[in-house]
């Protein structure tokens, strides 16, 4: 008598056709989002529009301020940010941005470079506790204390050799070279970046350094992922001092993690702090 295929393969199947399924609607979504329009806030917005006309009825009832009458010229559209979360937690550059913010305040630093990070992020973490001297390749005026601006590019930093102590430079290098952000395309474009930040950075100072990580891919033209040996090799001058992962789901960082790990990621973010520091013993993860 035949046997028919066993639950277990059966359940196997459907799940690998779910899987498949779900990324070819990510893939989908991405395309429309990109080159066309956001089919998901799309369908909120629509989702949106009862509550919408509910609550400008409930308001216009009970409102009894003059100043603050709803005038259909003022309309702004937003209900649909009921559908959201709160915030983005659950990102790389959350926990990427806390993680070196804390690093550089324990080190009790009082003046810090860093090259291209998130302004809004990072950069207005430590901004809190330290001078910061900042270097993007576009255009920026601010009359932020304590913030300098410099105008340059990565793979020609206007610093001198071993001159910077502290020095940290997240999710940027991963672009260099690509265009996105109006730098020449050069396909070794990190590679330079890396060399550069090897060179400025002053005998046992400390490079705070995170990038996707992952299987070692290129997502023209937002950015490569890089296998995490693939970043030491880059930074062969410097010593690892320690190794921390976000993974996939870009949930807490995971400290002192290993690349094993590290490379059964789409997008993960590595986290690396490296060392100038010619003659100690190198990790080896």
């Amino acid at each position: 008598m035949k046997q028919g295929p066993r639950p277990f393969l059966i359940l196997t199947n459907e799940l690998l056709q779910q899987y498949r399924m779900k990324s070819i609607l990510k893939r989908i979504h991405r395309f429309l989002s990109q080159f066309i329009f956001d089919p998901l806030q799309v369908i909120n917005n629509w989702r949106s529009i009862p509550y919408f006309i509910h609550n400008i009825y409930r308001y216009s009832k009970i409102n009894r301020d003059s100043s603050f009458k709803i005038h259909f010229s003022k309309i702004y559209f937003t209900t649909a940010d009921r559908f959201k979360s709160s915030g983005a937690i659950q990102s790389h550059y959350f926990h990427q941005d806390l993680w070196a913010s804390r690093l550089i305040y324990e080190k009790g630093t009082k003046s810090h470079v860093d090259i291209g990070s998130r302004l809004d992020g990072f950069v207005a973490n430590i901004l809190t506790f330290c001078k910061v001297k900042y270097v993007d390749i576009r255009r920026m005026e601010s009359a932020v204390i304590g913030l300098d601006f410099v105008q340059g590019s990565i793979t020609n930093l206007p610093f001198e050799d071993n001159s910077i102590d502290s020095l940290s430079c997240l999710h940027v290098l991963e672009h260099i070279g690509l265009g996105r952000y109006g730098d020449q395309i050069d396909p070794q474009g990190h590679e330079k970046g890396a060399k550069e930040l090897s060179r400025v950075l002053k005998q046992y100072g400390l490079l705070y350094f995170g990038t996707p990580i992952g299987i070692e891919s290129l997502h023209f033209d937002a950015h490569r992922v890089f296998d995490p040996q693939t970043v030491l090799n880059l930074f062969g001058d410097l010593d690892l001092v320690s190794y921390a992962l976000i993974d996939d789901k870009a949930g807490l960082v995971q400290e002192d993690s290993d690349f094993t790990k590290s490379r059964l990621c789409k997008y993960g973010c590595g986290l690396f702090l490296f060392r100038k520091s010619y003659g100690l013993d190198k990790i080896t993860l």
